[in-house]
């Protein structure tokens, strides 16, 4: 090997080498000073771009935290005001029923009233004094309200809060139908709709009480629209069924051959009077009420009305023009009528409107004059009005309670979900971005060791061309 003096390459050789490990020393004392192993983007060029990316997402994580708790405390804060004004509404009902009284008189239900006017006003004040951020929650402003739970754009929970006021508890959309015809409802395309929503097919299964026509009866329909309630938000009750005739109760005896039949009992073998003036026929009738659930009562003319309570059909089968005569009854199917119902305007429609007795497409708009505001129990009618009322109210607040609460579950779930998203986020970030303290230690030793011998041997290197002058003797 040749000797050279104006290029030492055996210092050059060191130099590199101990300017290597003195980078590698500096780039291990800067991870263990700042605990990062990624300090800047040449030190990781795709884990920097990662990690800004899960630095983004846990950020938004934890916000979204905060927001999904404040919503908790938000829906927390209104449906304790709903459990007082649930409670008030609940003393108007008690005091509603006193007054529907008549051993009361004009000065108790003045009395009475006069409370029930103050809890109308504290009503209020609850809604107008329920605040959260300085935000009047109860007062129909927080309808469509959303609560963003979620790192991305639009990642929200829709929360509805009704207007809590008086004169919004107890308003409802009610309309009651002529008697329903005696046909089944199928669930054909646009057969019936109510707020869009198809209703479905109708069978003898939805109707146990009924002899004839159980598919097509006020109480299989009913069953059927209260079945979609949740999806449509409106509910039927069958109202009772009304069995009348025209013609007079002539008198005469029934017989084993000449006879009439309800609901498939059979009545026969007694006599009847001229108008039922002893009162034979409609004794015979209620008295197996219990079994054909049908009631029988006269109108203004002596004529017979046959009544079911529970919204049944009556079934009239007379044998003959003699039995017609005796009772004045014929032979046919009496149907019930139907009261639908919802908090909100709602719509009817389809090709089958007609079977459920009504004209044509409805929409059903809410009474505005039917509240609590405009409750008062001055007189018998006006108690049974203000009892009828505050039970809406009561099922509506029962039913936003109910909502609410659901609403909480899953708002805690929520936040639950977002703060293990988060941690493990987190976790993922530190083992790109995070310095590994042990592998670090081990690094900074090494680099020491190689610093310190690099340091030697480039002392030596440096030498070296000293030899060239023991040749030049």
């Amino acid at each position: 090997m040749g000797m050279f003096v104006n290029t030492n390459v055996r210092s050059l050789n060191t130099q590199r080498s101990l300017n290597y490990s003195t980078k590698a020393l500096d780039r291990s004392f800067q991870r263990l000073a700042s605990g990062k192993r990624i300090n800047s983007a040449k030190d990781d060029a795709a884990g920097l771009s990662i990690s800004t990316r899960f630095t983004a997402q846990i950020r938004g994580l934890n916000t979204a935290v905060r927001n999904t708790n404040d919503g908790i405390s938000l829906v927390q804060t209104v449906e304790g005001a709903l459990q007082e004004s649930m409670a008030l509404l609940q003393r108007m009902r008690e005091l509603s029923v006193q007054a529907a009284n008549d051993i009361n008189t004009t000065q108790d239900r003045q009395s009475i009233n006069f409370e029930i006017q103050s809890l109308i006003l504290e009503l209020d004040r609850i809604a107008d004094n329920t605040l959260f951020n300085d935000k009047k929650v109860l007062s129909g402003d927080f309808m469509q309200g959303y609560f963003h739970v979620g790192a991305k754009a639009d990642d929200v929970v829709e929360v509805n809060v009704r207007d809590a006021h008086a004169k919004a508890l107890g308003r409802s959309a009610i309309k009651q139908t002529a008697v329903v015809s005696t046909n089944a409802l199928s669930k054909n395309g646009g057969d019936i709709l109510i707020n869009s929503i198809t209703v479905r097919t109708t069978s003898a299964a939805d109707d146990q009480l009924s002899t004839s026509f159980a598919a097509g009866s006020a109480l299989a329909k009913a069953a059927a629209i209260n079945d979609a309630t949740n999806y449509t938000g409106v509910s039927a009750r069958v109202l009772a069924t009304e069995a009348r005739t025209d013609l007079d109760i002539a008198g005469g005896s029934l017989t084993n051959t000449s006879f009439i039949e309800i609901n498939g009992v059979t009545l026969t073998t007694f006599d009847v009077a001229t108008d039922d003036a002893d009162h034979e026929l409609k004794n015979q009738i209620n008295a197996v009420a219990d079994r054909t659930g049908v009631l029988a009562s006269y109108d203004e003319n002596s004529r017979l009305i046959l009544t079911a309570g529970d919204g049944r059909n009556i079934e009239v089968n007379v044998s003959d023009a003699a039995a017609t005569a005796v009772t004045g009854l014929t032979s046919g199917v009496s149907t019930g009528s139907l009261e639908f119902s919802s908090g909100e305007q709602f719509r009817v429609s389809g090709g089958q409107v007609d079977y459920l007795g009504l004209t044509g497409e409805q929409i059903v708009g809410v009474d505005s004059l039917a509240s609590i505001s405009t409750v008062n129990v001055l007189d018998r009618a006006g108690a049974n009005n203000a009892i009828t009322i505050v039970d809406r109210a009561l099922e509506q607040l029962s039913k936003d309670r109910s909502d609410y609460g659901a609403l909480l579950n899953r708002l805690e779930s929520t936040a639950n979900n977002l703060a293990n998203i988060s941690e493990n986020a987190s976790q993922a970030r530190s083992r790109i971005v995070d310095a590994d303290f042990a592998v670090e230690s081990a690094m900074l030793a090494r680099g020491q060791v190689l610093q310190q011998a690099g340091v030697s041997i480039l002392a030596q290197a440096n030498q070296s061309p000293q030899l060239a002058t023991q040749l030049l003797g």
